[in-house]
């Protein structure tokens, strides 16, 4: 179950991430306890972070690229 993170903006994306992150530390600590109904959900959490990761790195190098345009002219 992919999820589409590409709409949404950059501020959304960092929220969504601490979200995520927050999540899976909750998850992290279910499973030690042994209270976890579906363990292929870490997975799932682990694999989107990994993708607004990608994202948000994506938006940086963009900006970075931009400016340094900038800067050239």
């Amino acid at each position: 179950m992919k999820h589409s993170f590409k709409n949404l903006s950059y501020p959304e994306l960092k929220a969504k991430r601490e979200e995520l992150k927050k999540k899976y530390m909750e998850f992290r600590f279910r499973i030690v306890i042994g209270h976890v109904d579906n363990p292929l959900q870490r997975r799932t959490l682990r694999r989107q972070i990994a993708r607004l990761n990608t994202l948000i790195h994506a938006h940086d190098r963009a900006e970075q690229k931009a400016a340094r345009k900038v800067a050239e002219v």
